[in-house]
């Protein structure tokens, strides 16, 4: 239900949406040529500035001061003279250490004011980086007029004598004689910098991505790929971003303070790792701002990451060389010293063994917090591989491999490089063939089609996965054949070749399944395999492990990809005769989610094989999922469980990997297993577009027989591209094909001809079921041919109509309205024609269930005419009237008419200000009628104390109540107080009103959902009463007790929650056994209370979202904000 976990911010800086997840999923076009540095700082009015120290953190690294520049000369009394800027930056260390908690008061003497402290405080985390940040921006306004001085003098007046005291002492002791070469002796924290930065240089500069041609070595400065931050639960559109830079700018992350955690996944052969890599090299060289924010990089492989390895351990086991002055004891110094500045890139979560994830061991202790909270981390990962089990990214991307304008750059790269440019054009036209097409984005496929190009243009056909590899492989079959003397067969390899790599692919799956990817040398010759003859295949390559804590001679794959193909070789042989679920451990879903490349690589290689796979699949798919129904998909007006939320989301992984293994092996045998697998099908086409799940797609519904088709099929698209990619899907009639199709921002029906694209898909689904054409242009000379669009799919169940619609609407949507006799769910918005034009043209829909209509003005006139059609809608469950602007007298004419509406179980009338509490008591004296009720929305309605009153009244008749939302009024702390009583505690409430015989003062409360939040007059005291009663509706999955904060000036007063209430609500959080979020935006607390509130929340074992402001004083000093569910905004 998404309207319980938004939150409108609409007191902090930012005009923006709280999401109930921080943003994640952005687009990222990254090229080497020097174009990741973002050039624009996208600020919008009154958002807080990025400060000098937030662009850059030179200089902390160590207790003392940086020891590489010499002092400047002294004054009289001891006092450095000579202002220069770098001069008075290099003691900015050692005074955030020892300013810390009073930063605010050398912040006054600095000539800072209260709105720029307050700004200064909400964009960090901690003090000392508050510190920091104040003396950066202080140095950025005065310039040489900063000098240390200066500095010092505000010191003295801040009453930090003992500071300035230090500053002296502890320069003279840095003014040590200088050696003959000029330089001063570095800091531990200096060389271990340095050490880091030139081993960096040496390991990852260069790669080779093919073990079997040493002469071709690629410059990690020339891999380009595209980054796209993925679509969260929230729905947020993608954005496009320049480069990871963009992820610290809160103008386009909507975060008040840069991300702790960034999650980066992407499938395989996308190019993670390469680009992990290219961002630690450029981050050690301070080449982004990733880097010039952080000191210390550490780039740290998870494949080579064993059970019980601190995190010390893997910094110098993989970070560092060798060298006497530099041990794990050190490492824990340096960044327990450092750590605001340490910035982790974690690559390969998948890779991680499963032993090193459990939640004492300490990559999950770093992801949740519970080591070095206050450092940054990037990992990477595939989809599905747990990372959100310990943390909550705070960003998400999603790498999306290369984009079009790059594929062609590539093809030239590569072909340059091997000295055969002209290769590059042939192959250019060849891969616009569309059983390529789908292969091209992803890095690793295209340079193996570049490989086999090279060798042989006949080996460039196949448009599956399985097929590129397998032509791979004789290509390097071949070589090896020719340079060693061996007869190559016509059909087949050689027999001691295949021999060989069926024994390699059974190491490769034991390999995966304890998930591996290298193998060791000592089993490799227990198993007897010939590994040198793999050796010159070029399938593996025999290295020195790259960690000193275990150094062993291993085997390595040359991508993941191949381990898993050589794999699927190996089960596709062995599915013959062995069980599948033995073979693979093939006992979930989230199991065939992790090995679903195996499972591509399986399906592809054997007919049988892909029978097998798919027919356990669907036995799962009805195991795990047989609980789902259609609607949940669809988002629901009734709050959603959690399990079914997580539920709906791996169905949609699933679904994708199901067209995944349909792709590798298109039959019918396949196709109908698929089918079975998935009663339901939604997607959205944004995702696909480019992908060989749109083949795959395609393919399932130019075959699919009516007998297997879906229950259900929901289609999305939001781009032009994905749109035309539908066109494509639906070139001939599908009947019987229940279909919703939603379209939002994808087209601009300018002219009849571009309105004829819609129509040539629309008159291909006669059994559309639902339609949503959301925020498309339209004209009038549009209009007609979509009007004869319709009259194709006159079995429409569900109309969504938010179209931006001139005067032709008028004449329009009545005649739409006659097209759909079957109409059940009615939406429509942004309509200039009124409620008195429609609704003689809506007396026909009997079957209609839901009426939505959305910033669509109705007046008095127009209530009249909708309260003449509403009796009409017996079957009527939700009505929404949402921004119409109707007036209590309008509220007063609908008020009797609802009352015939007894299956109603949602009533929203959010937003409709001028409602009040006239427009209140005539509502809530027909309530009693309407007691199926199960979510009644008056949010911003205008209501006060005296409204509020006649709805209490009326509660007790509302037995099946689920839902209440009366935030955004002016309710004061008796009506709120009152409210919550009566919800809380309905025995003891006006028994009056009940009829002889009437129990239902005595029912449970069943409400789920209760936002009383953002009251104008809801006090600190009130919001207390409410925490001491809250705990009497054990129903509770979300509360919204957020406050109305006052701003006057540039002064902001959010609502002060005292000790007792805090610690009341913190003693009532375990007796809400179902909470999911708590939101308390605009709230203050003391640290006591907070802490406690906080750790309450995180104890929690339900509650995953506590949404809190970071803005002014709602933060105390000092405390730990570090909780994975806490959600600052």
């Amino acid at each position: 239900m998404e309207v319980f976990w938004g939150q409108p911010c609409r007191k902090c800086s930012y005009n923006h949406h709280v999401p109930d997840t921080c943003l994640s999923h952005l687009t990222l076009v990254i090229m080497a040529e020097g174009q990741c540095t973002t050039g624009h700082s996208c600020e919008t009015a009154g958002s807080p500035q990025t400060s000098t120290s937030q662009l850059k953190r030179k200089g902390e690294d160590g207790e003392g001061f940086p020891g590489n520049k010499k002092p400047a000369p002294f004054g009289e009394e001891g006092t450095p003279v000579g202002g220069s800027i770098y001069g008075v930056h290099k003691y900015f260390y050692y005074i955030k250490e020892k300013v810390s908690s009073d930063w605010k008061d050398l912040a006054f003497h600095l000539g800072f004011e209260q709105p720029d402290i307050d700004n200064i405080e909400g964009r960090n985390r901690d003090d000392k980086s508050r510190c920091m940040d104040l003396l950066e921006e202080w140095l950025k306004r005065n310039g040489e007029r900063a000098t240390i001085e200066v500095l010092m003098e505000a010191l003295t007046e801040a009453n930090l004598q003992s500071v300035v005291d230090g500053i002296r002492k502890e320069l003279l002791e840095v003014a040590s004689p200088v050696g003959a070469t000029g330089t001063e002796s570095s800091t531990l924290t200096d060389v271990f910098q340095e050490s880091v930065k030139k081993y960096y240089e040496l390991k990852l500069s260069h790669f080779k991505p093919l073990i079997w041609n040493d002469n071709f070595t690629l410059s990690l400065s020339d891999v380009f790929t595209q980054l796209e931050l993925m679509r969260t639960p929230m729905g947020q559109q993608r954005k496009e971003l320049k480069s990871l830079d963009d992820l610290l700018n809160p103008n386009i992350t909507g975060l008040s303070k840069a991300p702790r955690c960034i999650l980066i996944d992407g499938e395989a052969g996308g190019g993670k790792t390469t680009f992990l890599s290219k961002k630690a090299l450029e981050a050690v060289s301070q080449k982004t701002e990733l880097g010039r924010q952080h000191n210390i990089v550490l780039f740290i492989r998870l494949r080579e990451v064993s059970k019980g390895e601190t995190i010390e351990e893997m910094v110098w086991d993989q970070c560092v060389p060798k060298r006497k002055d530099i041990n794990v004891e050190s490492i824990e110094a340096i960044l327990e010293e450092n750590e605001s500045s340490v910035l982790f890139l974690l690559d390969g979560y998948d890779e991680l063994r499963p032993e090193a994830r459990t939640a004492s061991q300490a990559i999950p202790k770093l992801l949740s917090g519970k080591l070095y909270p206050n450092s940054t981390i990037v990992i990477t990962s595939r989809p599905s591989a747990g990372v959100q089990q310990h943390t909550r990214p705070d960003c998400h991307v999603h790498i999306m491999g290369f984009s079009d304008k790059h594929v062609e750059k590539y093809m030239r790269q590569y072909f340059t490089l091997v000295g055969k440019q002209e290769l590059t054009k042939a192959l250019a036209e060849h891969v616009k063939d569309k059983f390529l097409n789908t292969l091209i984005y992803t890095p690793i496929f295209l340079m193996f089609i570049c490989v086999l190009w090279e060798e042989d243009q006949q080996l460039v056909s196949t448009g599956t996965i399985t097929g590129l590899y397998d032509n791979l492989l004789t290509c390097l079959v071949r070589k090896y054949c020719k340079r060693e003397g061996v007869d190559m067969p016509t059909e087949g390899l050689p027999t001691e070749v295949a021999e060989s790599l069926l024994q390699l692919g059974k190491l490769a799956l034991d390999a995966l399944l304890r998930n591996d990817t290298m193998l060791d040398l000592t089993e490799v010759e227990r198993e007897n395999v010939n590994w040198k003859l793999l050796l010159k295949l070029g399938v593996v390559s025999l290295e020195d492990s790259s960690s000193k804590l275990h150094p062993r001679k291993q085997l390595n794959f040359p991508h993941k990809t191949m381990q898993e193909f050589l794999a699927g070789r190996y089960v596709a042989r062995a599915l013959v005769s062995q069980d599948i679920v033995e073979l693979l451990q093939l006992t979930s879903i989230a199991k065939a989610l992790e090995l679903s490349n195996l499972l591509q690589f399986t399906c592809g290689c054997e007919s049988r094989a892909a029978q097998s796979v798919m027919q356990e699949l669907s036995n799962l798919s009805k195991k795990e999922f047989s609980h789902l129904q259609p609607d949940d998909f669809q988002g629901s007006h009734l709050p959603v469980k959690q399990e079914i939320g997580r539920s709906v989301e791996t169905y949609k992984k699933f679904i994708l990997v199901c067209l995944n293994l349909l792709n590798e092996r298109k039959e019918l045998d396949v196709l109908h297993a698929v089918s079975r697998a998935l009663p339901v099908v939604i997607i959205v086409m944004d995702h696909i577009w480019h992908s060989k799940q749109s083949d795959a797609l395609n393919y399932y519904l130019k075959n699919i027989q009516s007998s297997h088709l879906p229950d259900r099929m929901v289609l999305e698209s939001r781009s032009v591209k994905a749109f035309q990619c539908l066109e494509q899907l639906f070139t001939t009639p599908i009947p019987g094909l229940k279909l919703d199709l939603k379209l939002s921002n994808v087209l601009t029906f300018y002219s009849a001809d571009e309105t004829a694209r819609l129509v040539s898909v629309l008159k291909n689904v006669p059994c559309l079921r639902a339609l949503e054409l959301s925020y498309l242009e339209v004209t009038p000379s549009s209009l007609q041919p979509l009007l004869f669009g319709f009259s194709h799919v006159s079995l429409l169940e569900e109309l969504d109509l938010m179209l931006r619609l001139c005067d032709a609407e008028m004449e329009f949507l009545p005649v739409v309205l006659s097209s759909f006799p079957h109409l059940a769910v009615l939406r429509v918005g942004e309509t200039a024609a009124g409620m008195a034009s429609l609704a003689p043209h809506m007396r026909h829909l009997v079957r209609l269930r839901e009426l939505c209509i959305h910033r669509s003005d109705i007046s008095d006139t127009d209530t009249e005419s909708l309260v003449a059609v509403l009796p009409t809608f017996t079957a009527m469950q939700v009505l929404v009237l949402v921004w119409t602007g109707i007036s209590p007298t309008g509220m007063c004419i609908l008020a009797p008419a609802l009352c015939q509406l007894t299956r109603l179980i949602k009533l929203d009338l959010s937003h409709n200000y001028k409602i009040g509490d006239p427009g209140l008591e005539c509502l809530s004296a027909i309530l009693h009628h309407l007691t199926a009720m199960k979510v009644l929305v008056l949010t911003s309605t205008g209501i006060s104390d005296k409204g509020i009153s006649s709805l209490i009244k009326a509660l007790p008749h509302l037995e099946e109540l689920q839902v209440l939302d009366v935030s955004s009024n002016d309710i004061g702390d008796t009506g709120i107080v009152s409210l919550v009583q009566t919800l809380c505690q309905p025995s003891t409430l006006d028994t009056e009103q009940n009829p002889p015989g009437d129990k239902s003062l005595t029912a449970d409360p069943t409400l789920q959902v209760l936002k009383i939040g953002w009251n104008k007059r809801v006090t600190g005291a009130g919001l207390g009463r409410v925490t001491q009663l809250i705990s009497a509706l054990p129903a509770l999955i979300f509360l919204d007790i957020s406050g109305e904060s006052c701003t006057i000036g540039h002064t902001y007063t959010p609502v002060h929650l005292p000790d007792t209430a805090a610690m009341a609500l913190a003693e009532a959080l375990p007796r809400l056994p179902a909470l999911e979020g708590l939101a308390l935006m605009h709230i203050s607390m003391k640290p006591a209370g907070f802490q406690a509130v906080v750790h309450a929340a995180e104890e929690h074992p339900t509650l995953e979202r506590l949404h809190y402001c970071n803005i002014g004083v709602n933060v105390p000093e000092g405390a730990d904000t570090t909780a994975s569910c806490l959600k600052l905004s």
